[in-house]
Order: structure tokens, then sequence, then C-alpha cells
């Protein structure tokens, strides 16, 4: 039995673990690199392993960082079986075919741009959308939470809701080889207790050899009720003065949750009843469809309000700006609109328009909700950067920056702790899924356990 590290290995995206046993190869998670050129080339490199030889791929949960690179795992010869929630299997359809849109948009801009330059080769895409649809008639059995799934002699998988995002998991891996037996934990990314929408994560089992996230290792979140008074209070005022808001926004989860706490300002007097708020991105919109045909996900509250008839994700003054006319009339209004765009970390998507046409102006603010990775254009605002640069233009930073960090999805500190101490005294624990300085951190709090930080394809005996 072995496992190895083919992604987030002492980095937060491209997640991709490789478990060895009995003859069998089950992978979980294949996510996508995010972040600056330099980390997104790691996605064209080989994997690290066989793709043909995989059997079992085992996903988590539909971000991005964890399915990403599922396509091109297939385009280069995977063959095997993909097991997620039912709830994760549609999300991820929609994510991977969102990424291959962008990455023949992308191919075909570089190939123009090659083309000016006298280079008419045309640049491949990593992959392309035939590349997803093809994919898709890999994913087999649906998991249900708590049930244990029989993979292969000697393998049993066991999805526990990881409360991170619609359909997120934690997996239990029980293997059998040569008259040994481990019972492996991987933790996928662990969710935030007592938020809206989604229940809070399952505590796991006993464990031998436990993997887990480490985004937040190294702090506490805001307490959330604060943080929803700030994100009120920042819109409100910005809408005083006539200026825009603008939140960069995850497509899963992180929107609707920002529209589950807007909807409820509206109804309880803490934001104006007049406000106008613009949803502008198609995945999110999709996410959001798909949102509400998964109540099995749902916490009590929310269950209850679907029952009552009502949506917790509507209001009158919601928009949902699908098509890109729509997006580019939202750059006209010159006061008064909260759009809600992606990418989350404004390395891409319809959000960095917004950015060019609002950034430079004193009266708007931006507000990040969410996770910003070393050398994004998000995490560089937020670290205070003057200017930006968008679209071959210099931006300069006029506008309101807020952080509010108490929406995360992720544990932070105190909750990754938690989690880790009822996984029992497992042997060894790998920490993934984190910059170095969260991994130390958090390291140092662990105690009777063997703690790794596994680099880039590093491999171990289990």
């Amino acid at each position: 039995m072995k496992i190895s590290f083919h992604g987030a290995a002492r980095g937060v995206t491209g997640s991709c673990h490789l478990i060895r046993c009995n003859g069998s190869r089950i992978l979980v998670d294949c996510g996508l690199y995010q972040g600056p050129r330099e980390i997104e080339q790691e996605n064209a490199k080989p994997f690290g392993f066989e793709p043909a030889e995989i059997d079992y791929l085992l996903l988590t949960h539909a971000h991005l960082d964890h399915c990403g690179r599922i396509p091109l795992l297939h385009r280069r010869g995977f063959r095997g079986e993909i097991i997620t929630t039912a709830a994760s299997r549609e999300l991820a359809r929609l994510v991977m075919l969102d990424s291959a849109r962008l990455q023949e948009d992308e191919a075909r801009w570089k190939s123009r741009k090659q083309a000016r330059k006298g280079r008419h080769k045309p640049v491949e895409p990593l992959y392309g959308t035939l590349d997803v649809l093809n994919t898709l008639d890999s994913f087999g059995r649906s998991a249900e939470y708590g049930t244990a799934m029989k993979l292969a002699d000697g393998i049993d998988a066991t999805f526990f809701d990881a409360g991170h995002i619609l359909g997120s998991a934690s997996i239990l891996l029980e293997l059998e080889e040569g008259g040994r037996s481990r019972r492996v934990l991987l933790s996928g990314d662990i969710g935030y207790s007592d938020r809206v929408i989604l229940r809070n994560p399952v505590l796991p089992a006993d464990a031998d050899v436990v993997v887990m996230e480490t985004t937040y290792g190294d702090r506490r979140h805001k307490a959330l009720q604060p943080s929803i008074q700030e994100m009120y209070d920042a819109i409100d005022t910005t809408l005083q003065r006539g200026g825009n808001v603008i939140i960069p926004s995850f497509a899963l989860e992180r929107a609707q949750e920002i529209l589950y706490y807007l909807r409820e300002g509206v109804d309880n007097n803490r934001l104006p009843r007049h406000m106008q708020v613009f949803l502008d991105s198609p995945m999110a919109i999709s996410a959001t469809e798909i949102f509400r045909r998964h109540p099995e996900c749902y916490d009590e509250n929310t269950r209850e309000l679907f029952s009552n008839g009502q949506d917790p994700f509507g209001f009158s003054g919601l928009h949902f700006s699908r098509e890109t006319a729509e997006s580019i009339a939202l750059n006209r209004i010159s006061g008064g609109a909260v759009i809600i765009a992606g990418s989350g970390m404004c390395s891409g998507g319809r959000v960095r328009h917004h950015l060019k046409h609002n950034l430079w102006r004193h009266d708007s603010s931006v507000i990040f909700v969410g996770y910003a990775a070393i050398g994004t254009l998000a995490r560089r605002i937020v670290d205070g950067a003057k200017q930006v640069r968008l679209f071959s233009e210099e931006i300069p930073v006029n506008a309101s920056i807020h952080t509010i960090g108490g929406f995360s999805a992720h544990a932070d500190n105190d909750e990754l702790r938690a989690w880790h101490a009822r996984s029992g005294r497992p042997e060894t624990t790998y920490l993934v899924h984190g910059e170095e300085d969260s991994m130390r951190a958090f390291a140092g709090t662990l105690t009777r356990t063997s703690v790794v930080m596994p680099a880039l394809h590093e491999a171990h005996e289990l």
C-alpha cells in the first residue's frame, strides 16, 4: 500500500492524491492549478503517474482546484470509474464545461496573437468541450453519505458530508493487502460550522492515516454575524455615496451564500428594499439552479424555507445577467448597483471588466468575501496595491477595499484541530492544500501523530 501526492503539495491548488492497494490505483481528486502563470504552467506537465492505469477517481467536491484536470486526465488515457455524490456530479459537469470554454477562448486569443507575429501554428487548449463530454461518460456510481462502497477486493470507500460546498465530502478508504489493513481518511476541503444553507461537517471516525487540508491552518476566522453586518454596512455606505459595489465571488456556494444574506438583509430592513443586485456569472446562475435541486444537502433552516414556498436565494431586486451583452450593459451603470461576478480570485471572468470600470472610482467599493491565493489579482488588491494592470491598462485603486473573512467555506485552525482530534490517534498525518506557513503553523498544534508535509510527486508507504 502506497500513497503519493501529485497536487496541492505545499500549495493550495491542484489537489490530486494517488493510493495504490492490491493492484488497484485510486485517485482522489484531479484539480487544476490556479494562480500566477508559473503555477498554471504545472497544468500541462505530466501528472506524475500514468492516467491509463487509474482504476477509480474519487471526487471530494466540484471546485475547479479539485476537478479541473479530470478532462485532461481522460484525454491522456484515463478510462476508470469516477465516483462522487449526486450534487458534485452535476456541479462538476458545469465547472468542467466552463473551464473548457475558457481554455478554448484563451487558445484562440493566443493563436491570433501568434498569427500577428507571423507564427501560424494554432495554440492548443489544455482541453476542450469535447474532452469534457467524453469525460462525463466515466461518471459511474453516485456516493451516498455514510454508506460504504466496495471498489475492489480489499478496498472500500465511504463518503462523509464535509460541509464545504454542495455535495462535498471527506472520504474514508478501508484498505487490506497481504494481511495488513489501513484506514486512510482524506479530508477534501472541510467546511466551517454554523453557516447557512449546508449542514455542518460530519466529524470522522478513527483512522490510521489522515490526509488533510490546511488552507486556514494558521488563523481563526472572524465571527460570522459581525462579518454579515460589515458587508451590509459596506454596501449601504457605498450606495449612499452613489457608487457601485463589486463582489468578486466563487460561483459555487459563495455566490449562493451571499445571495442568501442579501435576501435576509432586505427582508429584515437592514438593506434598502430598492437595492438592485446583479448576479453576473452564467456558472453561478446555473449553480444556483442546481442548488435548488439538492435539498438533501441543506441544513434544517434552509429546508424549512423551501418547504414554506420561499426561495432562500431570491428577492425582488435580484437580476440574473447570463448573456454577455447583459454583462457589458452593467458597466454603463454609474451608481447604485451591487454586482456579484466571478472569479473570486479575479484571475479571469467578468469581474475583471467590472474592476476596470470601478476600481478607479472613489465612490465605489470592492468587497472580497473569499480566499485569495498568493499571486492572484485579488491578493494584490487585498495586500494594498496602488494600481493594477487590467486589459493592458494601469488602473489606479481608488475604490474602498473591504476584506471580510467570516464567509470562508474552509474550516479555520480551531475547527481543523477539532476535526483531526475526532480522527482518533492516527500514526501519520499528511498536510496538504495549504501555503507552507499555514501548514507549519498547523503542524505545531498536532500531537500524538507523525506529521508529514509531502513535496510534489512524493510517495510514502502506508
